[in-house]
């Protein structure tokens, strides 16, 4: 607890510590690079600097800043050794970096809408690409709906387009995840980083059920964002799950990732809905996401 209240305190609480190393205006947003001791953190926003996109330690990057990128991992305890991975938004590139250490076979798709999104990850949070690790400026539907189109499947989608304090509307509603769920391989799984306490969390619930199914949450912190993993065949036993934590324990250990508490904040919505039955879905025509967020 103290360490998280530690990192707490040095991303939002001593701004005027921070020191900017790089500024600029892009083409959606204000982005920043800031320092503050050991610790660098890429944002989106002048006038709510206390968000931040994406950090990492500088003398040792490997090691994980955030809860919900280590939630995110909690998506190896439903699937084995991911073949096709497809990230939508790139942010610093933190999670394509350690997936491509984890599985350095895999093909990792980054899709980022904003190009100097990933010329800062490149610059400044060490975003590696090669020859399976590639980076693509396009919209995340588009860039879906273009998969679709060309029979695309991958095994692990994850959603993480956040733009300031808010998900994109039109990359949250029914419409869209049907498309996701179109270039989603059997077997495979979805995860989402999303709010956890909003007036759009029984609403982008509902969403992901109407599409999906019954789905997973997982949370470990208080007020932290979730994480929805959607479109699995189905939980593992628990002999399974044992199994897949002892396999993963090692591996995700240099990274800072607790595989066995991340498992027990996984609760599945089957027995464990929290939204009203009568909620309504997002679609194409009804998404008023930036107005339900706050």
């Amino acid at each position: 607890m103290f360490k998280y209240l530690l990192v707490t305190l040095l991303l939002i609480g001593f701004s005027s510590q921070a020191k900017v190393i790089h500024q600029e205006r892009s083409l959606y947003r204000n982005i920043l690079v800031e320092e503050t001791g050991d610790l660098r953190c890429l944002k989106f926003d002048e006038k709510a600097r206390k968000s931040s996109q994406s950090c990492i330690y500088k003398s040792n990057p490997q090691k994980l800043v955030f809860n919900y990128t280590k939630l995110t991992f909690a998506s190896l305890l439903l699937i084995d050794n991911p073949k096709n991975v497809l990230i939508i938004g790139l942010g610093g590139g933190t999670l394509s970096n350690v997936i491509s250490e984890l599985y350095p076979d895999a093909m990792i798709e980054n899709v980022e809408i904003d190009p100097a999104v990933i010329k800062v990850a490149r610059d400044y949070f060490a975003f590696k690409e090669n020859d399976k690790v590639t980076s693509k400026v396009q919209d995340g539907r588009i860039f879906i709906k273009r998969a679709a189109i060309q029979q695309a499947k991958y095994d692990w989608i994850i959603l993480d387009a956040f733009n300031g304090d808010y998900i994109p509307e039109h990359l949250l509603t029914k419409e869209f995840f049907a498309e996701v769920k179109s270039v989603l391989a059997d077997g495979g799984v979805v995860a989402a980083n999303t709010f956890s306490s909003s007036k759009l969390y029984e609403h982008e619930s509902a969403t992901y059920e109407a599409v999906f199914g019954d789905f997973i949450n997982v949370r470990t912190e208080k007020n932290s964002n979730r994480i929805i993993l959607a479109g699995f065949n189905k939980f593992p036993s628990p002999v399974q799950l044992a199994q897949r934590i002892e396999k993963l324990t090692p591996l995700l250990a240099p990274y800072r990732v607790d595989i066995k508490a991340v498992s027990e904040g996984m609760i599945s919505t089957k027995d464990n809905k929290d939204w009203p039955s009568d909620t309504k879905v997002l679609t194409d025509q009804y998404s008023p996401a930036n107005l339900l967020n706050f």
